[in-house]
């Protein structure tokens, strides 16, 4: 194995690594939508939180199992 193999091999390696985190950030991206579309989350409460960073500041979520103890 010479290093023109060598870095033939690298460049394929590079360009799936580029591909596969691209589909990746894709899949996430459509995760966030979908979630925030059918109500399961709501993202904008969460960005909200780095401007309204208190300790008197409301909390975002109760957790039921927490809060009846």
């Amino acid at each position: 194995m010479d290093i023109q193999e060598l870095i033939t091999y690298q460049g394929y390696g590079y360009f799936f690594l580029v591909a596969f985190l691209t589909i990746g950030l894709y899949a996430y991206i459509y995760h966030l939508y979908k979630s925030q579309r059918t109500g399961r989350r709501d993202y904008e409460k969460y960005a909200k939180l780095a401007l309204d960073d208190d300790l008197s500041s409301a909390a975002l979520e109760y957790n039921e199992r927490r809060d009846t103890k």
